[in-house]
């Protein structure tokens, strides 16, 4: 299968990893921005297979992970009322709010659906003329454009009892947060490249730039990463900070301008709320005046619903690199995929999920190779 099979060479990794060794000579701490390529980190050990110098921090790079329990409750709220049809991705069902998640909304008679994009609910509420059909639209700037499309497709065809909760974040201002935190040790970051592929990498050199760390744009294989950590790496080595660009195959500098062009005219930029890490200045989007009609938020005038994290979910640190998964004491214990405490154990993409699945249930560190593999 091209752009997989030829990107999880054995050989091809050796060689990489072969360099890597041979070319750090002080620890240096890189954080991958996403949650798809924290998952194959885990899953293919890679950073077991790094030298012990290299230490791969995991990002807030999940965007199930980062919707705040407010819109949680939001969602909540709104999927509870009679005559409404819900709509989700099927990741979110499970995310607990304050008390209770979708799935339990569900199963108390409210119409919650399952949907596999956002124009699926468009052609619900087309359906059901007398319903009201509600998206719920989350993610990074990967899954922005086509929400866009949908609500511009909405009130292109005059299609008024649709809308869409909006919880849309960006990633350049995270990075930016991450960077001005005082615990933050970040001296490197693995972008991400789906993300790049929309919105390029225009934002980023003026944070390389201001903060002093390189930015390498990589893909989610296991070579993209090894080569995005060989970059990294060599550039710390030199005391360089540059965003280079290590996924061509789908990153162009300037992005796709189509996409661009759709989510400037749809949304715009505002402040917007992280779980576990607060709110981040200009982090999101927000449907812009021209559409505000297709809000979700004022159409059902849930504006004012304002909720606390729950204190024994410490989702947050481990969103913002601070702990390790295994390092929360609820980890594996109160908080399991079946009884989830918070989003990083439920979303697919999610670290703690990673490290549940993947067997990493001890803090002891796994030896790692002493010198360069061969």
């Amino acid at each position: 299968m091209k752009y997989i099979e030829e990107f999880q060479d054995p050989e091809l990794a050796r060689r990489l990893l072969h360099e890597i060794h041979a070319t750090v000579t002080r620890p240096w701490a890189l954080m991958e921005v996403c949650g798809g390529q924290t998952h194959s980190i885990i899953r293919h050990g890679i950073d077991q297979l790094l030298p012990a110098e290299v230490e791969l921090i995991h990002g807030p790079g999940c965007p199930v992970c980062v919707t705040p329990l407010e819109v949680i409750d939001k969602a909540l709220e709104i999927a509870s009322r009679p005559g409404v049809v819900f709509c989700s991705f099927g990741d979110m069902l499970r995310v607990p709010g304050t008390g209770r998640d979708l799935f339990q909304v569900r199963g108390a008679g409210g119409d919650v659906r399952v949907v596999y994009s956002p124009l699926d609910a468009l052609r619900i509420a087309q359906q059901n003329p007398d319903r009201q059909v509600v998206f719920f639209g989350i993610g990074f700037e990967t899954t922005a454009p086509p929400n866009a499309m949908t609500v511009h497709q909405a009130r292109k065809l005059g299609i008024r009892n649709f809308s869409m909760l909006v919880s849309h974040v960006r990633v350049p201002p995270a990075i930016e947060a991450i960077m001005r935190s005082p615990s933050c040790r970040v001296q490197g970051f693995l972008a991400a490249g789906h993300v790049c592929s929309v919105m390029g990498v225009d934002e980023y050199p003026e944070l390389a730039r201001r903060f002093r760390v390189p930015i390498v744009v990589t893909g989610f294989e296991p070579l993209d990463i090894l080569e995005g950590v060989r970059r990294t790496v060599a550039q710390l080595e030199r005391g360089e900070h540059t965003v280079d660009n290590a996924y061509p195959r789908a990153v162009r500098a300037e992005g796709n301008p189509a996409a661009k062009a759709m989510l400037e005219d749809v949304f715009e930029v505002t402040d917007r709320s992280w779980r576990g890490i607060g709110v981040i200045p200009g982090s999101g989007w927000r449907l812009s005046p021209k559409y505000r009609d297709y809000d979700a938020e004022h159409r059902f005038s849930v504006d004012g619903i304002r909720t606390r994290e729950p204190a024994e979910c410490r989702s947050g640190e481990v969103l913002q690199g601070l702990i390790k998964p295994h390092e929360c004491e609820a980890f594996g214990t109160l908080c399991t995929p079946r009884t989830p405490l918070g989003a990083t154990m439920v979303s697919s993409e999610g670290a703690c999920a990673a490290y549940y699945l993947y067997r990493r249930l001890d803090i002891t560190p796994a030896p790692r190779e002493a010198t360069p593999v061969v």
